[in-house]
This record gives C-alpha cells, sequence and structure tokens, in this order.
C-alpha cells in the first residue's frame, strides 16, 4: 500500500485486492481506511469502511471479523438517517451470522435489513436480501415462511425482469394452495 495515512489510497487499494480477489488483504485496507476516518472524525465514511471490510472478511472465510467489523454501524448511519446503508449493515452483520451457523438471530437482521430497504425504495436490493432470508428460513425448516419470503422480495420491484416474472408466478402456486397469497 503506497499511503498507510491516507484513507482514499488504502481505500483504493482496499478495491484493487478486492478485485484480485486478494480478500484478507483488502478487509486490512478497508479496517486500516476506517481507522484513519474515525481518528478524524469522519464516522461516516469509518462506518462505511467498516461495512466494506465486513464483506472482504466474509469473502476471505472469517465470518467472525466479518461481525466485528460491521457491528454497531447501524447506530452510526441511523444517527443521520441514512436508511440504505443502515439497511446493508444489518444485512452485512446477518450474513455474517448466517456463516457463524447463527441462523434465528441472522434471520432477524435479514428481516430488518428488507423493512429497511422496503421503507426506502430500494427494492432490487431488497430482492437478494429476500432470497437470503429465504435461504436461512429453508435452513431453519420453515418452507411456507421462505416461500412467502422470496415472493414478498419480488412484490414491489418496478419492472421485473422475465426470470423475475416467472418466479413470481411459480411462488404463488404453493402459496395459494394454502391460503396465502397477497
Amino acid at each position: 500500500m503506497k499511503d498507510e495515512s491516507n484513507p482514499d489510497q488504502l481505500f483504493k487499494a482496499a478495491q484493487k485486492a478486492y478485485k484480485k480477489k486478494e480478500y484478507l488483504r483488502a478487509a486490512q485496507a478497508y479496517h486500516a481506511a476506517a481507522d484513519i476516518y474515525s481518528d478524524t472524525g469522519n464516522t461516516l465514511a469509518a462506518a462505511e469502511m467498516l461495512n466494506n471490510a465486513s464483506v472482504a472478511y466474509l469473502q476471505s472465510g472469517d465470518p467472525e471479523q466479518a461481525l466485528a467489523a460491521a457491528a454497531g454501524t447501524e447506530e452510526t448511519f441511523a444517527a443521520v438517517n441514512d436508511i440504505k446503508r443502515q439497511a446493508v449493515s444489518f444485512g452485512n452483520q446477518a450474513a455474517a451470522l448466517e456463516a457463524l451457523g447463527k441462523l434465528e438471530d441472522s434471520a432477524s437482521l435479514y428481516e430488518r435489513s428488507a423493512d429497511l430497504l422496503k421503507q426506502c425504495g430500494e427494492h432490487e436490493l431488497r430482492v437478494s436480501v429476500m432470497q437470503s432470508l429465504s435461504g436461512v428460513q429453508l435452513r431453519l425448516g420453515r418452507q411456507l415462511e421462505a416461500l412467502a419470503s422470496m415472493q414478498a422480495g419480488l412484490e414491489n420491484i418496478p419492472n421485473p425482469t422475465v426470470k423475475q416474472r416467472l418466479l413470481k408466478k411459480i411462488l404463488r402456486a404453493p402459496l395459494d394452495y394454502f391460503g396465502r397469497s397477497s
């Protein structure tokens, strides 16, 4: 890394490492940038870097570090009413908890993330979170909840793709059978 006291340079180095799939190196650079941003009072940039570090740590196979990196960042974003980044923080924490096998906690945070994404109109991102939630619900043995979550994730997409429209149609059949269609 060129200048280890410059958070912008660290961020660029982290992005480069991430693109090369050098996830641990990327996570460390993001984390170093977060520390500098935090020391200079830029808490929003620090929280963003910690969320980036969380994703990179998870990709490197270290869900404990991923969870530790993102923990608490949702509060920073909530303090400035940045609902989208608050939701992303919850989603990152949920993914780390899922990797740790803490499925109930993971499902709870995925739900919080999805609710916030719906609130701020981030429908495409919400689909991804709802798919993750659905997967966790399946692992918990909650098949109907998993179907409902997947369908709910697709419901507000303004311009669904052909694949999304087909998936909505397929998902509607079992839910109609059980009388739970929306």
